[in-house]
């Protein structure tokens, strides 16, 4: 079974997703196709990564992702194509692949070349469905570019520690259908740093003193009925690995969410405080 994922910034108002498809189809009508998300904030490389780094383990060996955001081609950004973790990955050289990949190394990447192979008039998706279709049947990144080595590296919004390990600072990341906070803080990161010790989740407007394992564990007090705890703050490490700040059962549009009634909004700092 083959598979080709979608995560773009085109929205679902406009023609492209549906045209996008069509041009698959009419390449490869044999494939799955999936849209992992249409909704990411336009240009927005730091939410794209988190996005597919969230969704791409849960697709089989072999799935193409095609990653239609901030995809043009020009000096400053080539159109690549990696295989890592056995999947194939193709956008722009732009920051989101590096992110992505930062902790463990890709297994084989590519500048894509066949720009000159196709129509003169070409958008940048039409090369990226042709490499992701190529892919999909079983082909090789030899065939469709040449090798390189290294990605564009991007250094802004990553979590950092503090040089006396007392503290991590990170940043909102992205912020999800129900107003939760997604933060750039991994559990890795934070086990490596806390060992055990007391800390506090410092924000704009009140600190969080623990980290919970799921959403339900708010409910602290086994008198009381779990709506009861409704509107309460709370931080989770989210399905992806990320500390996520929220509102428990938050409702956006009725009561707000962690995003409006925290204050806290996209690249605010969140801050972990460690006592020794």
């Amino acid at each position: 079974m083959s598979i080709i994922t979608l995560t773009t910034d085109y929205g679902l108002k406009d023609h492209f997703v549906g045209a996008l498809k069509g041009k698959i189809i009419s390449e490869y009508p044999e494939v799955n196709i999936i849209d992992i998300s249409h909704d990411i904030d336009p240009f927005n490389i730091l939410e794209a990564s988190y996005i597919i780094g969230a969704a791409y383990s849960s697709f089989p060996k072999g799935t193409v992702h095609i990653i239609g955001v901030d995809s043009e081609r020009n000096k400053e950004n080539q159109h690549i194509a990696i295989q890592w973790n056995d999947q194939y990955f193709i956008g722009a050289d732009n920051g989101i692949l590096s992110m992505l990949t930062q902790k463990v190394v890709p297994q084989k990447m590519v500048a894509i070349t066949i720009h000159d192979r196709l129509h003169t008039d070409a958008s940048d998706l039409d090369v990226f469905v042709k490499v992701a279709c190529h892919l999909s049947k079983g082909g090789l990144l030899n065939v469709i570019g040449k090798e390189i080595v290294q990605l564009k590296s991007v250094t802004g919004l990553q979590a950092s520690v503090a040089n006396d390990f007392n503290s991590i600072k990170g940043n909102v990341i992205y912020i999800d259908h129900f107003g939760n906070v997604v933060t750039n803080i991994s559990k890795k990161q934070f086990l490596d740093v806390a060992k055990g010790r007391p800390y506090e989740i410092v924000m704009k407007t009140k600190n969080i003193k623990t980290i919970l394992p799921n959403y339900s564990a708010v409910a602290t007090n086994e008198n009381y009925a779990i709506k009861n705890y409704e509107g309460e703050k709370l931080a989770i490490f989210n399905e992806a690995g990320f500390l996520e700040i929220a509102i428990f059962r938050s409702n956006p549009s009725k009561i707000g969410s962690a995003n409006s009634l925290l204050g806290l909004s996209y690249r605010d700092v969140v801050l972990i405080q460690f006592k020794n």
